[in-house]
Formats: structure tokens, C-alpha cells, sequence
């Protein structure tokens, strides 16, 4: 809001009460398994010490089918808030993640890919180029597409999602919007 300072925002939000999510986590890789997936596991733990429910978690390999699939029945369950994806963002041609995505959302938050490179970019440079992260919205479902590297999950989390899929930021977030989407 034009003319506000940090202090009106904190101060309009006294009293308000923090709304866990049920957020669901995809990992696209062809070579990961349960339990070598540390980026899924940094998104998990990070999800819960946030006090959101971690509803699904699952595993696929670099398939546009397997993707899909999932992305679609987490759009199509209603108890599903937020979608995240880790893995397959990059440019060769097994990096689909991004595409199958695309193809799925309502809507595009053009800001969430721009943002996550701007602060990947103070942590590794130039690299941070090669991301194809993004997010939007698919049905009434937050989609997240995060690349697959830990420190790549820790940025996206730590710098954007901690905060907008909390409804206790001001001036504005992600949660405050759900019920209108």
C-alpha cells in the first residue's frame, strides 16, 4: 500500500492466527530414490516446522506422464492447498517438469520464477540462469515448481514460500488469496 510503513502493516495484523496448509511434494528425478531424495526431505521438514500438514509425498521419474498424473489428481483433490515440485527445471531434454506444469495452470505467477533467480543469482551467480522454476495456479491448487538441488529448495522456501504461504505477512500472501481463487 502506498504511504504504509512496516510498522501500520505489522500492527493491522495484531491478533491474527496462523492457517497451516496441506501442501503436497513432488520429486522428479531419475536417479533419486526415498532415500537419497534430500531435497524432498529439506521440503518436508521445512513444511512441517512451518506448522503446514505435509499431505503427500511422492516420487516420480522424468516422465511427462508421471508428472501429469500427479500434478493433476493433487489438483483435483480439494483438500490440497499447495503443490510444490522439485526436480527437472533445467534445459536438456529430460528436464520437463516445467512444461508439464505450464500445461496445467490456470494461471501463471510470472513474479515466483523472476524472484526465485533474482535470489538465486546472489548465491551462485550466473547459474541461476538455467532455472526454469515457476509457480501458479491450477483449479484452487498453488503450484510451485522448484528446481532439484537442496540449496535450490532452501532459497525458494527460506526466501518466498515461508513467507507467502503465511497468513500473518503483510502487506499480502498467498493464503489470504486461497479462498478466492
Amino acid at each position: 500500500m502506498a504511504g504504509s510503513d512496516s510498522s501500520s502493516n505489522a500492527s493491522s495484523n495484531a491478533g491474527v492466527v496462523a492457517r497451516p496448509l496441506s501442501i503436497a511434494v513432488l520429486t522428479v528425478s531419475d536417479t533419486r530414490e526415498k532415500l537419497t531424495d534430500k531435497s524432498g526431505d529439506f521440503l518436508e521438514q521445512a513444511i512441517v516446522k512451518a506448522g503446514h500438514r505435509l499431505v503427500a509425498r511422492e516420487l516420480v521419474k522424468d516422465e511427462k506422464e508421471q508428472i501429469g498424473e500427479a500434478l493433476e489428481r493433487w489438483r483435483d483433490d480439494e483438500t490440497i492447498d499447495v503443490a510444490i515440485t522439485t526436480g527437472g527445471t533445467g534445459i536438456t531434454a529430460r528436464d520437463v517438469t516445467p512444461d508439464v506444469a505450464r500445461a496445467l495452470l490456470d494461471k501463471e505467477l510470472a513474479g515466483f520464477g523472476e524472484l526465485f533467480r533474482q535470489l538465486s543469482f546472489e548465491q551462485i551467480g550466473a547459474s541461476s540462469i538455467q532455472s526454469r522454476a515457476l509457480g501458479g495456479v491450477m483449479g484452487r491448487t498453488l503450484l510451485f515448481v522448484l528446481p532439484g538441488s537442496t540449496g535450490a529448495c532452501r532459497c525458494a522456501w527460506t526466501g518466498i514460500l515461508e513467507k507467502q504461504l503465511d497468513i500473518r505477512t503483510q502487506p499480502c500472501n498467498f493464503v489470504a488469496l486461497q479462498e478466492r481463487l
